[in-house]
């Protein structure tokens, strides 16, 4: 099984993450934010991976730090858990609706970080803010990530459709591919 456990403490945030990729969806997730923790819980779910997360961030000044260094721990976490990547399918996309929304997630784990984010018109506070978690989670992933909302009205619905076409992703993308032998690369090396 592949598995990791990250543990990061700064002035800002103490967060301790255990991941499993080829998990059941099974989740115990405390960031002291509610909406947050939902969303984590929607990404363990759909991806079926086990995530048992906990931080305490300080609250007080704002969400930020607290989101975006989770970001940081679950994408140490994917990384690690991936080691060398042998075998792994690396490319998957997924669309999926929420309500009104429709949200599309693409990525290539590449060993090369990259985040695309648009979410169409003008982002209000809750999509730039998660915007800091998915750029956090590609970079320290490694990963190329594209993450467009095609429409949507409610950011509610636009941030939860885009946490689950990710999970999606992501779970394809990680899943190990029987096609494949050795580095899905023909540099022989994804790091």
């Amino acid at each position: 099984m592949r598995k990791a456990f990250i543990e990061r403490k700064t002035n800002e945030t103490q967060i301790t993450a255990a991941l499993t990729l080829d998990g059941k969806g099974e989740y115990s997730i405390n960031t002291g934010i509610g909406f947050f923790d939902h969303m984590l819980s929607l990404f363990a779910r759909h991806g079926s991976f086990n995530l048992d997360l906990s931080c305490k961030g300080d609250l007080q000044v704002d969400n930020h730090h607290t989101v975006e260094d989770v970001g940081i721990v679950l994408g140490q976490a994917f990384r690690q858990a991936l080691s060398d990547m042998r075998g792994i399918a690396r490319y998957a996309d997924k669309t999926v609706p929420m309500d009104e929304a429709l949200a599309f997630a693409c990525a290539d784990i590449s060993g090369r970080p990259y985040l695309v984010y648009e979410t169409g018109g003008e982002m209000g506070d809750e999509m730039q803010l998660y915007e800091e978690f998915w750029r956090a989670f590609a970079v320290h992933a490694g990963i190329t990530l594209h993450i467009k909302v095609l429409y949507g009205k409610n950011a509610h619905h636009m941030i939860e459709a885009v946490f689950k076409a990710a999970a999606r992703t992501m779970r394809e993308a990680v899943s190990i591919d029987p096609k494949v032998e050795g580095i899905p690369s023909t540099k022989g090396t994804l790091i």
